[in-house]
């Protein structure tokens, strides 16, 4: 009998929740007993911060430089000139949310003028 056949038509669908709870949810709970013990200002923390801080950085650059699905169609100057402005605003007021709202709109708005 199948999966399906077992669990309804949700089966292979709860099967894969299930093998993904399982595998990542226990290191979630150690990360989060073992985080407790970190002291924030200590020299692990700042490495951890920035090793993750870089990683996401390389995604964004791969996602401008390499883009895929949708983003493909958008020309990499426009790319470029949205991460330039978002970044800008971004330093001028020191909030994050405004920088990425301003590299969307950006974007968006030169994709519509661009005609695509």
């Amino acid at each position: 009998m199948s999966l399906p056949g077992i669990w309804g038509e949700w089966g292979g669908y709860l099967a894969f929740f299930l093998a993904g709870f399982a595998v990542s949810e226990p290191w979630r709970w150690a990360g989060a007993m073992l985080g407790r013990t970190i002291d924030p200002a200590s020299d692990v923390f700042a490495w951890v911060r920035a090793v993750s801080t870089a990683i996401i950085a390389a995604l964004c650059a791969r996602l401008i430089i390499f883009p895929s699905g949708a983003l493909a169609d958008v020309g990499l100057v426009l790319r470029l000139g949205a991460l330039a402005v978002g970044v800008g605003v971004y330093l001028l007021s020191a909030r994050m949310g405004a920088g990425i709202a301003t590299a969307l709109v950006v974007l968006a708005m030169g994709q519509a003028l661009a005609g695509s």
